[in-house]
């Protein structure tokens, strides 16, 4: 009777096998790599063909898909509700069937505002299908083990690009960006739609009670002071991150180097990034929350510095972007725990958007703002140099972010006043 009860009582919380769907992790890593690959990898790759069949500017399709990154950020809040509540198999089985029709939409675009608007359809659909709620699932159902599961879904992940921008070339080779586009949306259709419906039917388990070492005293974690500090950190860190991602190549051909040699610079960083998360269940057990949230962060902005310090030789440079990348590995599954690590599970879906919108914004935002800004700062190497002050200046933001040490503040005890004489 003691061991039904206490099968009963992992299941509500989370904790127990019974409440983990078998399929649902092997799923999520499939439907990871395929939604990624697609709806993300795949327009860097076709955007060139776009423009050239069109006649719209680059500038012009970035900015619309761009602005679905924006919705994106915007939209995971209000996705972060309904994952609390409801559980991931609804909202990623519609996001899946939205992003095969905002592709439908952007492949059969007659003009550039239709183009906008299926970019805007599928910031929706990457709210409901990206990482936010594959982590929002895993931290529930594989509490508290949940650092193994992410780890392994991250890994998967990091495979799209891998995967999906060789294959949308050779597509492209033989088809328009148009078919190309619409061959996509039938493999997403195929590959997500059914994983997500089916392998995602278990019970969403009974949100599990705060504990007590998260208890900050405060009803809204989001309006306590660690938790802004802690957006602004991760903010600053995702607008360093993704510049430097997109101005590594044009820094290396400021150097003299060829695109051939800048583009493997860049993808031997992301080969270091998916070894780096396999490195980071070692470093969360050998730190705390607020160490490694600052020394990971730190050391963005430290390989950031290295790439306007070092001009060469080409294999030094190489070595700078793998341990770059091995830095972005372990600030992903960073992001993946924070919440948990400092305020729990129960509210895991709600708070994880408010924390992501305002860095998916910034993300979105940096391919622009770093190229705007590297003129008028006198080139590439002087933009690294700006990027890696923002990232220590986020790296100094997240020494503040431990809510145990407000809370200790909060609750400590006024002094006692003298007694009256006599």
């Amino acid at each position: 009777m003691t061991g039904l009860n206490t099968r009963d009582s992992g299941a509500a919380t989370g904790t127990g096998d019974r409440s983990r769907p078998r399929a649902a992790l092997p799923a999520l890593c499939l439907t990871q790599i395929v939604s990624w690959g697609i709806v993300y990898y795949a327009f860097p790759v076709l955007n060139p063909r776009i423009t050239a069949a069109t006649g719209w500017t680059a500038g012009a399709t970035t900015a619309a898909f761009s602005l679905g990154l924006v919705v994106s950020a915007l939209a995971g809040i209000r996705v972060g509700r309904i994952l609390d509540r409801r559980g991931p198999r609804a909202v990623m089985t519609i996001g899946s069937a939205l992003g095969v029709t905002s592709l439908l939409v952007v492949a059969t675009a007659p003009s550039l505002p239709a183009f906008f608007v299926g970019w805007a359809l599928a910031g929706f659909a990457m709210a409901a299908t990206f990482y936010q709620p594959a982590f929002a699932a895993l931290t529930r159902w594989w509490a508290p083990d949940h650092i193994r599961a992410l780890t392994i879904v991250t890994l998967a992940g990091g495979l799209a690009s891998t995967v999906f921008a060789p294959l949308t070339a050779v597509l492209a080779d033989h088809l328009s960006w148009r078919h190309t586009y619409l061959v996509l949306a039938a493999i997403l259709a195929t590959l997500t739609i059914p994983a997500h419906a089916l392998a995602l039917r278990a019970p969403w388990p009974d949100a599990p009670p705060t504990p007590a070492h998260a208890d900050t005293g405060e009803s809204r974690p989001e309006r306590s002071g660690p938790f802004l500090l802690l957006a602004a950190a991760f903010t600053l860190s995702a607008f360093t991150m993704y510049a430097v991602v997109v101005a590594l190549v044009p820094l290396l051909m400021e150097r003299g180097y060829t695109i051939n040699q800048a583009a493997w610079a860049l993808g031997l960083g992301g080969a270091g990034q998916t070894l780096g998360r396999t490195l980071y269940a070692a470093l969360a057990r050998r730190t705390t929350v607020t160490a490694r949230t600052t020394i990971l962060i730190a050391l963005g902005g430290l390989t950031t510095a290295a790439f306007a310090a070092v001009p060469g030789p080409y294999a030094l440079l190489v070595a700078v972007s793998i341990a770059a990348g091995l830095v972005r590995g372990n600030l992903t599954l960073l992001r993946a725990t924070a919440v948990t690590d400092r305020w729990g599970t129960t509210h895991y879906g709600r708070l994880s958007g408010l924390l992501a919108a305002p860095a998916t914004t910034a993300a979105a935002m940096a391919p622009f703002a770093g190229a705007a800004l590297a003129a008028p700062l006198g080139g590439y190497s002087h933009l690294f140099v700006f990027l890696a002050a923002l990232s220590m200046t986020a790296a100094s933001t997240a020494a503040w972010t431990s809510p145990d040490t407000a809370h200790q503040a909060k609750v400590r005890p006024a002094p006692r006043p003298p007694r009256p004489s006599g």
